[in-house]
């Protein structure tokens, strides 16, 4: 019995220790809050832009969907190792992103990442779309909308190109849920209410739209 009993403990000290469960939400929201985070990020939602320049007041991208918008394993690697993900800084034109963004180390990523992946929106349904190569997704993509005019992402032969005004697609598969590609794309306003991307939902079919974000789900 007691041998049995030592290795349930062990089993679950071990499962534990690989599991994100020991990461504690309210002591990420006293970092994200003791970091001066909310400085940059609101965490409160929905979006609550009145204005253009509610929008342009903002200093960094609002996190309240966090949770439905990001995957929780690159959340974290990211906050402890943050790389830029838009070329130009946010909410400008011309300026360079300097990526300064501070790091978090150890306990606080995960802490912080288990804060933020609480944060969601009812607006993004589970299970809509499966990542997939679409070539119908592609081909939307290159030449019917203008993605590739503000987002830079990576071919069939790995080169990346596009613009620098929105936030880089390379790296897609890992960072962003595709269900939030999709809810996105559907209904930007949700997230964004003053928001430079176009609104495709009354000039693509459904159909597109979904191809769409199967497609860039798999962008690597």
């Amino acid at each position: 019995m007691k041998l049995v009993f030592t290795m349930i403990l062990g089993m679950a000290i071990a499962f534990a220790a690989a599991s994100p469960a020991w990461a504690s939400p309210a002591d990420g929201k006293k970092t994200f809050e003791g970091q001066k985070c909310n400085a940059c990020h609101y965490t409160d939602g929905p979006a609550r832009e009145k204005s253009i320049a509610d929008q342009l007041a903002k200093k960094g991208p609002e996190l309240w969907y966090a949770g439905s918008k990001f995957q929780r394993p690159w959340l974290e690697g990211w906050l402890a190792k943050p790389a830029p993900i838009r070329a130009l800084a946010y909410n400008s034109l011309t300026e360079k992103n300097k990526g300064d963004h501070p790091k978090l180390a150890g306990a606080d990523a995960k802490n912080v990442a288990d804060f933020l992946m609480r944060l969601t929106t009812n607006e993004v349904k589970a299970g809509k779309i499966k990542p997939k190569k679409s070539l119908k997704g592609r081909q939307v993509f290159t030449k019917k909308m203008p993605c590739t005019g503000c987002h830079r992402s990576a071919g069939r032969k790995g080169k990346v190109s596009g613009g620098i005004s929105g936030p880089t697609l390379v790296g897609a598969s890992k960072r962003l849920n595709p269900d939030w590609i999709f809810a996105y794309l559907k209904n930007p306003t949700h997230f964004k209410p003053f928001k430079p991307m176009p609104t495709f939902a009354d000039i693509l079919k459904a159909k597109d739209i979904k191809n769409v974000a199967t497609y860039v789900a798999t962008l690597k």
